[in-house]
């Protein structure tokens, strides 16, 4: 999902991002909350994932627009 996640980076709007691997992370909570789900994408953390599994392009356009 990285690979094509990065290919979408726009070159007048580089961005940024941070991958968090939640087996080696210490932080039992997070493995809680996306054991099943990684890959997961947010655009925000603040704001709902955008796609998890397989990377959804509209969605990360959209994010990006």
């Amino acid at each position: 999902m990285l690979d094509a996640l990065l290919l979408l980076q726009p070159p007048d709007k580089p961005f940024t991002v941070e991958v968090i691997d939640i087996d080696d992370s210490a932080d039992a909570t997070l493995l809680a909350r996306f054991d099943e789900l990684v890959p997961v994408l947010f655009g925000d953390l603040a704001q709902p994932e955008l796609c998890h599994y397989f990377l959804d392009e509209a969605a990360v356009r959209r994010c990006l627009a």
